[in-house]
Parts: C-alpha cells; sequence; structure tokens
C-alpha cells in the first residue's frame, strides 16, 4: 500500500504524495484555476491533471529529478541547467496569459511593500540593518519598466526536472501568468549564482540580459520572503538559503 507522504504543508495549502499521485489542497480556489489554466497553456513539460474538485486538484508525478535545492549543492550537470534556460526561454516566448502573476507586480506595489518588509525584518531582529539597508539598494534594480512576458511566478529550482539535458517536468503554476521574465530567471538561480551563465546560456545570446537586474530580484525576493518562511516553519537561515543569499550582496 502506497504511504502518504507530506510534501509541503502551511496554513496557506498542503501538497501530498501518495504513490505517483501528487494532491494539491489551497484554501484559495482561484490558484488553482490559475494553475489548471497556466498548464493548459505553458508550451513546455507540465504534469498531467488527473482530476480536480474544490480546493483539491491531483496532478500526476513527472519523470526526472530537479538539478539540486536551495540550500543544497546541485546535482545537475552545466548541460541540464542549459536546458532549463532553453525552457525557461520558450516560455516567455509563447503567447501572454489573461491574467498578471506574481512576477507582474507593478514596481510602485513593490517598492512599497518591500519598505515595509525591511522596517519590519529590522524592527523585529530577525536581520541586522545593515543587511537589510545594503540589499534593499541592491532590489532596487528590478524596479523598472519591463515588457510584459508568460512567466512561472514561483520557478524555484525545486520545480523543474530534468532528465540529463531534457527538461521533463516544470511543476507548481499557481503564480503564473504576465510579469518580468527576469524575475523567473532570478528565481531558478537563487543560492545557485555558480550556474546563472549556464541557464543564461541556454536562455539565448540574442536576450541582452542585465545582470544587475538579476542580483536585485535575488536581494527582493529573499528580502520579501524572510519573515514569512520564519513563521511558517520554514528556516531561511540555514546554509545557502535566503539569509546567506542577502550576505552575499554585502
Amino acid at each position: 500500500m502506497d504511504e502518504v507522504t507530506v510534501v509541503v504543508a502551511h496554513s496557506e495549502r498542503a501538497t501530498l504524495r501518495v504513490g505517483d499521485v501528487f494532491l494539491k489542497v489551497d484554501a484559495d480556489q482561484a490558484r488553482i484555476d490559475v494553475e489548471v489554466e497556466a498548464m493548459s497553456l505553458a508550451p513546455v513539460p507540465t504534469p498531467e491533471v488527473l482530476w480536480r474538485k474544490p480546493s483539491v486538484l491531483a496532478i500526476a508525478a513527472v519523470p526526472g529529478t530537479t538539478l539540486g535545492r536551495l540550500g543544497g549543492p546541485s546535482t545537475g550537470s552545466s548541460a541540464g541547467w542549459a536546458a532549463a534556460g532553453a525552457a525557461i526561454r520558450k516560455l516567455h516566448d509563447a503567447p501572454l496569459p489573461s491574467r498578471p502573476g506574481r512576477a507582474g507586480r507593478s514596481a510602485v506595489a513593490l517598492a512599497a511593500e518591500l519598505d515595509d518588509e525591511c522596517a519590519l525584518l529590522v524592527s523585529n531582529g530577525l536581520l541586522p540593518a545593515d543587511l537589510v539597508t545594503r540589499n534593499r539598494q541592491v532590489a532596487e534594480a528590478a524596479l523598472r519598466p519591463w515588457t510584459p512576458a508568460f512567466t512561472h511566478g514561483d520557478l524555484q529550482i525545486a520545480h523543474v526536472f530534468v532528465d540529463g539535458d531534457e527538461v521533463t517536468g516544470i511543476i507548481d503554476w499557481s503564480e503564473a501568468g504576465r510579469g518580468d521574465a527576469l524575475y523567473d530567471l532570478a528565481t531558478f538561480t537563487l543560492g545557485h549564482e555558480e550556474h546563472l551563465d549556464d541557464v543564461l546560456t541556454g536562455y539565448g545570446a540574442d536576450i541582452d540580459i542585465d545582470i544587475d537586474v538579476i542580483h536585485g530580484w535575488w536581494s527582493l525576493r529573499s528580502l520579501l520572503a524572510v519573515r514569512w518562511l520564519a513563521e511558517h516553519g520554514f528556516d531561511p537561515f540555514a546554509p545557502g538559503c535566503e539569509v546567506d543569499v542577502l550576505r552575499s550582496r554585502m
């Protein structure tokens, strides 16, 4: 008999695995709707939707393995990282979805959220003021005009599966929509700066990528994540994770 494995669980959503089936339970039905729609439109390998009911989505496991994890070593080759870059480019070049995604928040809204979060990080004693101030400066580079692309919105390394140098599946599309392509690239390479060149090689030399913007998104995403992660049972202070990403910008 297959066992039930809790993949991730917090107050907003939970993902369970039973054999080769993943059950995603979400308090916000709209996120499930976004995920199903995005997977149907994305021109890259995605999980098969087995069934859906209010608040629950059942999808099949995808083959392959991830390239690593945040806070851990990369287990993938340079060719695997480049293949991921090529798949991300294919997604970004696809026709735009109808709705904005997490990567599509306005610079004005992000700046306001970031300033509030930075103040809380310091006042709550979670991070030292100099670390927060420096990374707020770095994050400014991400707050600029951008051309909308079809973005995944939560393209963590753990969400991309490969087999050798072939991408076999990209999972967790609940934040997908129109957004800044460099947000996806930064999210995917967060904590694995050593593979950024491989990803950009696969993404394509015909695009002029501003590396300062990638660095800005690393700082911005990490600053916004630290307190939420700490409050939901995760450890952003673990080696190689968000706080180390912030320290690397000093």
